[in-house]
């Protein structure tokens, strides 16, 4: 790249806009390809220390990623954190009602999607990197992974994320009411951040797989 040339920046948000930019209003059905995740699981509370701890370990290797791939001649937007979320053995209420019992009791999946261009070795040079600067103490539990999640059905959610249980519901009810059958975990896209956010504006994307 000669010097002072502008780089296109990538932002999968935009060109992949069917699958982050859901109506609030209106449940959509999405085909969600396969495609890279650095990805972290647990369990336990998202309140609690090992979800924190892989957030806070997720960010720095994705931005490390970032200023490689910039470095490259290959500009992009850090996506969102996403998490999965399930049980060993999934309750009936699926989320829609929730004890402290039930989220000591999650599983979960924490992860951040990667463009198609970005490679293992870029991973693990990042890694070495980000340890050197920061070591953050899940970076070593981080892993760079391929995850086809295919058809979901998917809508915005406004507000808490106490508050997600009617959306969740009327989910579900799309689903069976089209002679689907819940499959996969439930999924959040968190596109807002709490730190910055008010409860009642945050906005996270609720999906759910499904099979015909």
């Amino acid at each position: 790249m000669n010097k002072g040339e502008i780089m296109a920046n990538l932002d999968m948000k935009k060109t992949h806009k069917h699958l982050y930019a859901p109506s609030a209003k209106q449940i959509s059905e999405v085909d969600v390809p396969a495609a890279h995740y650095l990805m972290i699981d647990g369990a336990g509370d998202p309140r609690s220390r090992p979800y924190q701890e892989a957030v806070q370990s997720l960010y720095p290797l994705a931005y490390g990623i970032r200023a490689i791939c910039k470095t490259n001649g290959q500009q992009f937007t850090v996506m969102p954190l996403e998490s999965l979320w399930w049980w060993e053995e999934m309750p009936d209420q699926v989320l829609a009602h929730l004890s402290q019992d039930d989220r000591d009791s999650f599983q979960w999946r924490a992860m951040i999607v990667q463009p198609d261009f970005v490679t293992t070795e870029m991973v693990e040079t990042a890694r070495e990197l980000v340890r050197e600067k920061k070591n953050p103490p899940q970076l070593d539990a981080i892993r760079f992974e391929r995850f086809e999640e295919g058809p979901c059905a998917q809508i915005m959610h406004i507000g808490p994320y106490s508050a997600e249980g009617p959306t969740i519901q009327s989910l579900h009810e799309h689903i069976t009411t089209q002679g689907y059958a819940l499959a996969g975990k439930h999924h959040e896209i968190y596109l807002s951040d709490p730190s910055r956010v008010a409860p009642e504006k945050l906005k996270t994307i609720i999906r759910q797989p499904f099979a015909r």
